[in-house]
């Protein structure tokens, strides 16, 4: 199977593609430019340098966030048009469970969180049991606060994943302690194929009903929701 792997979902674009469980390619880079300028011709360059053709693809996995607004519906536009166009599987995955995967071989909770401003994350935990990457906590917008002190309830040492790790490094480990593992920078930069690793266990979704999972509105949407019902309490 050739799978393509697709992830705009926040700062990093990352593309790689998989032949069966190999990765034979990976483009990435971690710099605040537009991804819908950057993303094709980084398909394009990758599947020259591999020797693939469009027509060769079997599927199709994107990351559908939490993550930036913006490039989440830019990773998930792009994908399902390619998958609709090349009539093969698509499958989303969530932005989180594919930072969780750099925790492949930790053995504790993982956290990933994405800084979602105002002392917000978005996070959820996850925890390796055999081979299979498990959520025991549901993936939420919460506040970081909230977080650690359910992680300190747990008393176990806990693998913290995020490329906004300097917001909250100081919280974490006033929080936690020795029970934190903060690692360096680069396991911070969620890796596209293991996105690609992750949808190859994964089951094909309708292609036009697949939606990303942004876990809060954008804040003009929740604007207008709250003005609307204001508006209708009001009379």
């Amino acid at each position: 199977m050739n799978l393509l792997a697709i992830d705009t979902s926040n700062q990093v674009l990352g593309v790689a593609i998989l032949k069966d469980e190999q990765i034979i390619g990976e483009v990435v880079t971690n710099i605040a430019k537009n991804h819908s300028v950057r993303l094709m011709p980084a398909i394009d360059q990758l599947m020259n340098e591999v020797s693939l053709t469009p027509e060769q693809l079997d599927k199709i996995v994107v990351a559908k966030g939490p993550g930036s607004y913006t490039g989440v519906r830019i990773g998930i536009s792009t994908a399902k048009s390619l998958a609709w166009a090349l009539d093969i599987p698509i499958t989303g995955i969530s932005s989180l469970e594919v930072l969780a995967y750099q925790g492949r071989f930790f053995e504790g909770i993982i956290c990933p969180f994405f800084d979602a401003r105002r002392g917000m994350v978005f996070t959820g935990f996850y925890e390796w049991q055999e081979n299979d990457l498990v959520s025991v906590y549901e993936e939420k917008n919460i506040s970081m606060e909230e977080v650690l002190a359910k992680l300190a309830e747990e008393k176990r040492r806990v693998l913290f994943l995020s490329p906004d790790i300097s917001v909250y490094q100081d919280a974490i480990e006033a929080a936690l302690g020795n029970l934190a593992i903060i690692p360096e920078g680069p396991y911070h930069i969620a890796r596209p194929g293991f996105l690609g690793l992750a949808g190859l266990r994964k089951s094909a979704e309708p292609t036009h009903t697949l939606t990303p999972n942004y876990l809060r509105l954008a804040e003009a949407e929740a604007n207008w929701l709250k003005a609307q019902k204001e508006n209708e309490k009001n009379g």
